[in-house]
């Protein structure tokens, strides 16, 4: 696959995988159709349920099977059909370590039953006692932090829950979104995966790449990916978002674009603004250790650094 690292592949993801000799991939994150109906360019997302069982079945094992015995396999599915992925997963030999709710605002609205608001993320391994975790990379602050002033609180901040209720879905009126894919997933959730589960020069997969979310997370992290797509369509509007992307990576006097883009990261975890967090002498003290914290590197960052680069956020 190394002819396909960094690029978005046109195809089917079972027939382009099927093909593959050797495990590549680090990390897999799926989000495939879910089977109610979304309007795609090249996929009717409504098949009989054994059907999209067994077609279920069938792109999960090539997944695995490019999957590097310490690899991740992450997957987001709607409530239809969460059984069956984990069921498929026990199956194939995967091993599951969190099965994660993703709760997010603007929920789907109903009028006779109660609105939806979530999606089921499975986080599975291929070894349970040989994978990559960064912990450091995702921890967040505790309310004993930013609340209580508690002593007895972790430094360090503490791990994040596995309902997820920070990360709303791209609506329309958002600045993320694209106007050409129905089914968008946020670039934050898609990083703090990538933070966890892979290390900078690692390989993500996402076999159904869609609007490019995943690429683009994997770049701006320092992450090799490879995409595939059925749709002509999306795979030249999703290179067209990482071309533009590339060209608009940020940076300043003190970090480059990846410290930049944590910090970004950092900051939609605190769930305070950057003006905030400069405006509070314990919030800057805070955020300026976690955020050496997720850096894990001996570079040392002063309060001046970081103070310019949130001011630099927030402008």
């Amino acid at each position: 696959m190394q002819k396909y690292l960094n690029k978005i592949i046109c195809g089917d993801c079972i027939e382009v995988l099927g093909k593959v000799s050797e495990p590549f991939a680090d990390l897999v994150f799926a989000d495939p159709p879910f089977n109610i109906g979304y309007k795609y360019d090249k996929y009717y997302d409504k098949v009989k349920k054994k059907n999209y069982i067994a077609w279920t079945k069938d792109w999960m094992t090539v997944c695995k099977k490019v999957l590097k015995p310490h690899g991740s396999f992450y997957i987001a599915i709607g409530d239809e059909y969460a059984a069956n992925v984990k069921t498929i997963a026990d199956e194939i030999g995967l091993f599951m370590r969190n099965w994660i709710i993703w709760h997010y605002t603007f929920g789907q609205q109903t009028k006779n039953k109660f609105a939806r608001a979530h999606t089921h993320i499975f986080y599975f391994v291929n070894d349970k006692k040989n994978f990559t975790f960064n912990s450091h990379t995702i921890r967040v602050p505790s309310d004993r932090q930013l609340v209580y002033n508690d002593r007895r609180a972790n430094p360090v901040g503490k791990m994040p829950d596995d309902v997820w209720n920070v990360f709303s879905r791209v609506c329309g009126t958002f600045k993320e979104r694209t106007d050409w894919h129905p089914c968008q997933m946020p670039e934050s959730l898609l990083k703090r995966i990538i933070a966890a589960s892979s290390n900078p020069g690692d390989c993500v997969l996402d076999p159904f790449s869609g609007s490019g979310t995943t690429a683009a997370a994997a770049h701006q992290l320092g992450r090799n990916y490879v995409g595939i797509e059925i749709s002509e369509k999306y795979v030249q509007n999703a290179n067209e978002r990482l071309a533009d992307l590339r060209d608009r990576q940020h940076s300043n006097l003190f970090f480059g674009h990846t410290e930049f883009g944590e910090l970004r990261r950092l900051v939609s975890d605190f769930e305070r603004s950057a003006e905030q967090i400069i405006a509070d002498e314990k919030l800057l003290k805070l955020f300026k250790n976690q955020f050496a914290t997720r850096m894990n590197s001996e570079k040392r960052y002063s309060t001046e650094e970081i103070v310019t680069a949130l001011r630099d956020l927030a402008d």
